[in-house]
């Protein structure tokens, strides 16, 4: 984020083939996303999931098998080999790119043995409810990676490195979260659910040194052995915030080096993102979840959604230097878990918002940039076919936009509920200024200032043909298309 105007990229999304290939496919793509404007992207899980190469890679099996252990049916993962990624990793620094890595703390899944414990059932909707009394489980918690045969680390993981399972092998329908005797649950975790430090699978006790240290090892090795330039960490509203920035101060003394970190903690509640970086001392930053939620509602409200409001209670408004701002990522795509469309007409609109303002870390997500069509089963049950559009195009001319003009001050005109407009004044080094105008309503036109007197612009996009020349003052009328964005820059 330390580069001028930097953009991310997530660089995967939910139903990408299982074809092993994506490590492959993005070292042959690198030098185009750099040549885009794009610095860096965050890659997703490296490491076999239980699902081994099906599996997306959140549900952890061996943190430390990138693709090299026949382990869950595969020796690959869902996206390649390690020396595949090793060797992405390699191509993307050598292009100019920084690569983040995908980083799941808060579960494993698909333990190889199960072990008996005394635990009890609680409420999996309030998890501070006992609904039941204290009982023998048998749990799948015995992680042994016989594929692995300890290369790397001894480590097998049992019960005592868990504080909560949610299935018990003597009670396989009866649904519940089971604590574990002698275990709590983590505080500075989100409040929802009573406590939400459970989230799935076999729950890591951040209190335990053992679990402390085997993941500090861990981040170290990693760090070394795929020379990442930073981190995404998953779920972090589950895991003990604390835990993450000893963990990366560890990983960043290890490494000699700096090295980024960006969470995902989904909530729309603004005060509880501001919670998680108050305990983190503001050094790792969050994905602005509200303001993805704003552009989901925008998109769906149409012309009575008042644009003016687009940024109330969002992260990148309150606290722009640790806002990663988004338009959709692989949870909030359609038919997964956190599902909260972004209608396509918007997403232009949307991207405009994060790509061509001073403030945020835009992140642009693959399925918006390269398109995607795939199949699954909706919460009802029934199967159904989903074709996201490619905004490529569009994206590309905003990239080009972001590094040449989006500097210097800007001036934002929110004074009109169906269309807003903002203006920056460029740099002695990047002059020229720019001009953004966006309506949720009919045609829209904004008189704004660019600091460029008796200049000729040009809408970038297209969708608007007649030329816009300023006046003595530097001051234009610039307009766009009803439903639409135009971006307006100096004609050379």
């Amino acid at each position: 984020m330390s580069e001028p105007n930097g953009v991310m990229m997530q660089y995967f999304h939910w139903y990408i083939e299982p074809d092993g290939k994506l490590w492959q496919e993005f070292a042959e793509n690198v030098k185009d996303l750099a040549d885009a404007g794009i610095t860096s992207v965050w890659l997703p899980p490296a490491y076999k999931g239980n699902a081994g190469g099906f599996d997306v890679g959140y549900s952890v099996y061996d943190l430390y098998d990138l693709g090299e252990f026949d382990q869950k049916g595969s020796v690959r993962t869902k996206y390649g080999t390690k020396d595949e990624y090793i060797q992405a990793v390699k191509a993307a620094k050598e292009a100019g790119i920084r690569v983040y890595a995908d980083v799941v703390f808060n579960h494993m899944v698909g333990g190889d043995e199960t072990e008996e414990v005394e635990a009890t059932p609680l409420n999996p909707d309030n998890r501070n409810e006992a609904i039941d009394e204290n009982r023998t489980v048998k749990v799948w918690t015995h992680f042994k990676f016989p594929g692995r045969q300890g290369k790397y680390s001894d480590m097998e993981w049992h019960w005592w490195h868990f504080d909560a399972v949610d299935y018990d092998e003597y009670n396989p329908d009866y649904n519940a979260v089971y604590l574990f005797k002698g275990k709590s649950f983590d505080e500075n975790v989100d409040l929802e659910k009573g406590a939400f430090d459970y989230l799935m699978g076999c729950d890591l006790d951040m209190e335990f040194d053992e679990v402390r240290d085997a993941l500090k090892a861990w981040g170290a090795w990693y760090t070394d052995i795929t020379q990442v330039d930073g981190f995404r960490f998953d779920a972090v509203k589950h895991v003990r915030a604390g835990f993450f920035p000893h963990w990366l101060q560890h990983c960043r003394k290890e490494a000699g080096r700096r090295l980024f970190a960006v969470g995902e903690y989904w909530s729309y509640e603004i005060e509880a993102l501001h919670h998680f970086i108050d305990v983190t001392g503001g050094d790792v930053h969050l994905f602005d979840a509200p303001l993805h939620y704003n552009f989901s509602e925008a998109s769906k409200a149409g012309g009575d959604y008042d644009l003016t409001t687009i940024f109330d209670n969002t992260l990148v408004k309150e606290q722009p230097a640790l806002a990663v701002t988004l338009v959709d990522n692989h949870d909030s795509q359609p038919l997964q878990s956190l599902e909260s469309v972004v209608e396509p007409w918007f997403k232009p609109l949307a991207y405009a918002l994060i790509l061509l303002r001073q403030d945020g870390y835009p992140c642009i997500f693959y399925a918006d940039y390269y398109g995607a069509h795939y199949k699954d089963n909706g919460n009802d049950g029934g199967e159904y076919e989903i074709w996201l559009d490619s905004h490529k195009w569009l994206i590309d001319k905003f990239l080009h936009v972001r590094r040449t003009y989006a500097f210097g001050d800007q001036y934002d005109y929110f004074d009109h509920p169906s269309t807003i407009g903002w203006t920056r004044l460029g740099s002695e080094e990047n002059p020229g200024g720019m001009a953004v105008v966006l309506t949720n309503g009919d045609d829209g036109r904004k008189w704004m200032e660019v600091g460029q007197p008796n200049r000729t612009y040009y809408d970038i996009t297209e969708h608007v043909s007649e030329p816009v020349t300023t006046n003595d003052e530097g001051w234009a009328e610039f307009s766009c298309q009803a439903g639409s964005v135009s971006v307006w820059v100096p004609k050379e």
